[in-house]
């Protein structure tokens, strides 16, 4: 079930409190739960391994010779499950860890876990919690902020700590980054992760959730028409045709994705959750929250490609790019 939620055990390995996920998937906790049990639910109770790559050659006689590689496999202690092949500088950061991340931080400032879980068989892990920040835009239109941490052991990506922020309405989420505050702690591999040194810089770049406040209510103020919505749109989903059309030259695009830019374009005319507010009627936000609309619920062909797309993967980078050029039409 490659880029799909780990289902090792016939189980959607992912924990949750409070409602279920928009995708329907996990075990339900009370809120509270301690972290052995959060463990244990999120099918998390297992360590990564790691083994020296060996293969086979023929030697000069022609028999079949075992031979060391200078890589090393990572696999799952409890199914014996290979997740990758990396180097032997490679820091693993174990399913546990992501926990113990939030241990002594949970309950206070208001943090409290949210979800946790694994992707691609165990090849991804992550775990967020409520950091207890809070918008309403124009009375209406709520935002949560989160605190995200993810780590992998097929090298795909790093191990990263980010405030991120879920759009109560639809529960789009969207990773917090702006020109002054990054809004995240990115470890490499190659380095050792400092879960202690992680949450003294994140609590130092807190200020990315007043930053992201300030921007999303400025895109809130600013109005769209149906041309800037959808160069805006073309920009981020058909680049290549944005510039094309700019250029007053002709523009071509495959019949899929002409009728997925149809789709989003609808969702921000009035087809989206939440498109009717204030907030978003007509409005840069509205637009930006039509596009993680799109990637969040109806990319990919099932909810497990979308989520791993949306948190960890091109549609993720999607959203962050809807958002940032969104952010030049009020700069």
């Amino acid at each position: 079930m490659a880029h799909l939620i780990d289902f090792t055990g016939n189980r959607a390995n992912m924990a949750y409190v409070g409602e279920k996920p928009w995708h329907g998937l996990g075990s339900e906790l009370s809120r509270g739960a301690s972290i052995d049990q959060w463990r244990v639910e999120a099918g998390l109770n297992w360590e990564v391994k790691r083994a020296l790559v060996q293969f086979t050659y023929e030697d000069a006689a022609g028999n079949p010779t075992l031979a060391d590689g200078e890589s090393e496999i990572l696999y799952r202690d409890d199914i014996h499950k290979q997740l990758g092949i990396v180097s032997s500088r490679y820091q693993i950061v174990q399913p546990s860890d992501v926990l113990e991340f939030f241990r002594d931080i949970v309950g206070k400032g208001g943090l409290e876990l949210e979800t946790a879980g694994s992707l691609d068989e165990g090849r991804k892990v992550w775990a967020m919690a409520r950091t207890g920040d809070e918008l309403v835009i124009k009375g209406q239109d709520r935002v949560d902020g989160y605190l995200l941490l993810s780590t992998s052991f097929d090298g795909s990506m790093a191990t990263k700590a980010q405030f991120t922020s879920v759009r109560v309405v639809c529960n789009n989420t969207l990773q917090l980054a702006t020109a002054s505050s990054k809004g995240a702690v990115v470890v490499p591999h190659s380095s050792t992760f400092d879960a202690t040194g992680a949450k003294v810089e994140l609590g130092l770049i807190h200020g990315a959730w007043g930053s992201f406040s300030d921007q999303a209510t400025a895109l809130a103020d600013r109005r769209l028409s149906n041309k800037e919505a959808m160069e805006l749109l073309l920009s981020v989903m058909e680049p290549k045709a944005a510039e094309k059309l700019a250029k007053g030259e002709p523009v071509e695009m495959s019949t899929k994705r002409k009728n997925q830019i149809t789709s989003v374009f609808d969702l921000f005319q009035g087809r989206g959750m939440g498109s009717g507010f204030a907030s978003s009627a007509g409005t840069a936000w509205g637009l930006v929250n039509a596009i993680t609309q799109y990637v969040d619920h109806d990319a990919g062909h099932n909810v497990n490609n979308r989520f791993r797309s949306g948190q960890f993967g091109p549609g993720a980078v999607m959203k962050q790019d809807a958002f940032a050029k969104a952010l030049a039409l009020v700069a």
